[in-house]
């Protein structure tokens, strides 16, 4: 089955690793940022040689998105980053093709295990199963 693994972030994470630091979050140094990337990589490289990986991704910062609404008199909403502090957004993803639940939940919790700066805010990975057909909705 396809999962999507979802590794969260704020917008002040994002200023952090560009060496702004926050009264929530401190700054990244230039070799924990290398650190951090080079784990995430070896994950990636783990799971395309086990035949695993579908696709992963970083995403760029809350400031740099777009949020599309529906307003209450039906016209479109179109609102411009940065999102709050505290509204941890996707900040990159993995889809995985793993044999179970258990599999995926083992890349989850190595995913938790990326070294950063002492002090940093720790966010849960998500693991969201993909449908693959409407004979998915409601299968456990």
């Amino acid at each position: 089955m396809k999962y999507l693994v979802m590794v969260q972030g704020t917008q002040a994470e994002y200023d952090t690793m560009a060496g702004k630091p926050s009264a929530h979050a401190p700054a990244w140094t230039e070799a924990q940022l290398k650190a951090m990337y080079l784990y995430m990589g070896a994950i990636s490289d783990d799971l395309a040689e086990s035949g695993e990986l579908v696709d992963a991704e970083g995403l760029a910062e809350p400031a740099r998105t777009r949020l599309v609404t529906r307003g209450k008199d039906g016209e479109t909403v179109i609102t411009d980053g940065p999102y709050g502090e505290t509204e941890a957004l996707m900040a990159g993803y993995w889809v995985v093709d793993c044999a179970s639940l258990d599999r995926v939940t083992e890349i989850a919790e190595r995913v938790t295990h990326c070294p950063g700066p002492e002090g940093l805010t720790e966010y849960p990975v998500v693991i969201r199963p993909i449908m693959e057909g409407a004979e998915d909705i409601g299968a456990v």
